[in-house]
């Protein structure tokens, strides 16, 4: 998502200087909303949701696992000898090491699902935008979620029309 971002922001300031040269009208449109908001992105986004629940359910299993490791080591410490106390401290720090690697494994895979669904939406939802600038005569498209842009008038946004369009191709192809 990182590298298609900072693509996005060079081809946007190349854009810029071209359509600065052209004459017409510049057109804009938000790739975050479109990809958030189409039928495509709703679908992936449920999927990712689905994902993430079930995530949940693992964390809280675990976390309630840890916690009655810990109230069964704090209640059993007077009874237990030195070593046999040792022993279960030892078996519950490599569970919480093992529940922080968890954590970590699960970031880094939504992560990696959410640039996943941006490489997999995004060329899609160019095509689109590219035939509606040429249908439309802009002479360029420029994505308002850019670092480039400093202003636009709503006017000029076309993003709803790329949705509707997106979400028709996409539709089209269940």
């Amino acid at each position: 998502m990182r590298k298609i971002m900072i693509f996005l922001v060079v081809a946007s300031f190349i854009l810029a200087g071209i359509c600065a040269a052209e004459a017409g009208e510049i057109a804009f449109i938000s790739m975050k909303k479109v990809i958030l908001e189409s039928d495509a992105g709703k679908a992936a986004g449920l999927d990712l949701q689905k994902w993430i629940e079930g995530k949940k359910v693992q964390r809280q299993e675990i976390e309630d696992q840890l916690q009655k490791m810990q109230a069964d080591l704090k209640k059993q410490a007077p009874v237990l000898t030195e070593s046999a106390y040792k022993e279960k401290e030892i078996t519950y720090q490599q569970e919480f090491r093992d529940y922080k690697r968890f954590i970590e494994d699960t970031n880094a895979e939504m992560k990696r699902k959410d640039q996943e669904l941006s490489r997999k939406l995004i060329p899609e939802i160019l095509k689109i935008a590219e035939a509606i600038g040429k249908k439309g005569g802009y002479p360029c498209i420029m994505d308002i979620g850019t670092a480039a842009l400093v202003y636009y008038s709503k006017e000029l946004d076309i993003t709803t029309k790329v949705i509707a369009a997106y979400n028709k191709s996409y539709n089209s192809k269940k």
